[in-house]
């Protein structure tokens, strides 16, 4: 693979031994469509690193055995990249870039990333926001990314917004980053800038020790993409950012909690589809209104049966992605059995006493935060959450066995 920057516009090219489709680093498929992309509203200074790995980001699923740079990089970085992929990586020669002083939130302005942010009141926000790309038609018209960049705007805290069409350089599954890290595009080439030696992302308690729901569905503390000891943590250290999850150890019930407690509450969407709210007919919005109605202790509101296409995933025998939520929903939606997710009650004895482990912190999660952050993260979660008992630690590292 041959990477060139020419200002904020990135173009690559592959090796013979590099493929059209790869892998994510949680194993999902994906397949190249074109070899370019841009990022707006970034300098075109950055140190080395920061331009290596936003292109790392981006073009890792389809590199197998080499990365050449245009300018080059630090021995730390390519070392990193060699620990995590095997890759021989060049040119070597710059120093290091030494982490700044300052936390930003890699905010999306969805309940999770809110959380995040309620936690660290004074960082700065970035915002990722996808524009079309000049060469490849728009093939997911619906997505309102301009909804969201207008919403970040109105929350009043620092703001970065960041530009980009890399989303675009997907053939399937559909317009999508190409490692989740490539949110992080924008924010790793205003890292200078903004004097930042971490970044904080609102992956939680599923997303960081359960699985997600793309790779596997049980405890997974050496999860690949979100472990500071995996080789994307380690990688992201040696360019100075470190990946920052201060709600890596809570549940989605919490974060939902949390983000409808703060004062940012009004400006929260998780919902990529409407205009004027979200549009209450797509897969994320039932899934989060589940967990909404859940926190709130009242009936579902939505207009889906079980005869829309959204509601599939949730009428076929489990596991799902988000399985815990669903436990945690079924046990606490009034009414639950005369909704679409009535049929999932036979797979599940879910009880308010066994999915209360949801309602705490996981300890290990906040003892990965570095430390300049970890004891402002620990007091928030002290005063608004508490952590989890060590029968309900058990939960979590028993989850999937």
């Amino acid at each position: 693979m041959r990477v060139t920057w020419t200002g904020a516009d990135l173009t690559f090219r592959l090796d013979p031994d590099d493929e059209i489709t790869g892998k994510a680093s949680d194993e999902h498929p994906i397949k190249l469509a074109i070899n370019s992309c841009s990022v707006g509203g970034v300098p075109d200074d950055a140190h080395p690193d920061l331009f290596a790995l936003a292109a790392w980001t981006v073009v890792a699923p389809w590199t197998r055995r080499r990365i050449s740079f245009d300018r080059a990089v630090s021995a730390e970085l390519a070392e990193a990249l060699h620990a995590g992929w095997g890759i021989e990586a060049g040119p070597v020669g710059a120093e290091p870039r030494r982490p700044g002083a300052r936390l930003a939130i890699s905010y999306s302005g969805g309940a999770d990333s809110v959380a995040a942010a309620a936690m660290f009141p004074e960082a700065p926000f970035v915002h990722f926001q996808r524009v079309t790309h000049r060469r490849v038609p728009n093939r997911w018209p619906h997505y309102r990314s301009d909804v969201l960049a207008r919403l970040a705007e109105r929350t009043g805290r620092e703001l970065s917004t960041v530009t980009s069409d890399l989303e675009y350089t997907l053939a399937e599954p559909r317009p999508g980053y190409p490692e989740h890290h490539a949110v992080a595009v924008g924010a790793l080439l205003l890292a200078e800038q903004l004097n930042l030696g971490g970044l904080a992302f609102g992956y939680e308690l599923g997303s960081r020790w359960l699985g997600g729901d793309r790779y596997v569905l049980r405890y997974t503390p050496d999860n690949p993409m979100w472990a500071p000891h995996g080789r994307w943590g380690r990688l992201f250290a040696a360019a100075g950012v470190h990946i920052v999850l201060p709600v890596g150890g809570v549940s989605e019930a919490v974060t939902m909690r949390l983000a409808l407690d703060s004062h940012l509450k009004k400006y929260v969407r998780w919902c990529l589809r409407g205009s004027d709210g979200p549009c209450r007919t797509c897969g994320k919005c039932l899934y989060k209104e589940l967990i909404q109605a859940a926190v709130e202790r009242r009936p579902l509101d939505t207009p889906m049966t079980a005869a829309h296409r959204a509601a599939r995933s949730w009428l076929k025998k489990p596991p799902y992605g988000g399985q815990e939520m669903v436990e945690y929903g079924l046990a606490r939606v009034p009414g639950i059995e005369h909704t679409l997710f009535a049929g999932a009650l036979d797979y599940f004895d879910a009880t308010e006493e066994s999915t209360s482990w949801l309602d705490h912190c996981y300890p290990p999660a906040l003892d990965e935060i570095p430390a300049r952050w970890r004891a402002e993260a620990a007091a928030y979660i002290e005063a608004n959450v508490g952590l989890m008992t060590e029968d309900e630690v058990r939960r979590v590292e028993t989850w999937g066995s």
